[in-house]
């Protein structure tokens, strides 16, 4: 009787797929403000997804613009800055979160970013 209640417990964890097949999906948020100086330039984002993104996430990913804000916890003012927001969807396992958490801290060491926001969630893919 325990396996079947731990395979029901797993097939309701799993969104039911009409096509592809069950994925994670991520939403990664790259601030642009660099600390110190200009927001990062063009040329260093390419140069990063070239160095950084691609050989992590080699069967692709999509790029958006964005603005982001949030209130500053010592002026209480609302700070803004463009963002990326890197949109991958991966099988759901060990790999893949460390794929994309090699992203995450890579963006954080080389721009000296607090962080790089991040959702996970759970849907279909089909490529």
């Amino acid at each position: 009787m325990l396996p079947a209640v731990l395979s029901a417990c797993a097939t309701q964890n799993r969104p039911e797929c009409a096509a592809g097949t069950p994925a994670l999906v991520f939403h990664l948020y790259f601030g642009k403000s660099i600390p110190g100086r200009a927001e990062l330039a063009e040329r260093e984002w390419q140069s990063f997804l070239e160095a950084s993104v691609t050989p992590a996430l080699p069967g692709g990913y999509t790029v958006l613009e964005a603005e982001g804000a949030w209130m500053s916890p010592h002026s209480h003012r609302t700070i803004r800055e463009h963002t990326k927001v890197l949109v991958v969807a991966l099988p759901d396992s060990s790999e893949s979160w460390t794929a994309v958490n090699q992203v995450r801290a890579s963006y954080q060491a080389k721009f000296r970013q607090q962080l790089v926001g991040l959702i996970a969630s759970k849907g279909c893919a089909d490529f």
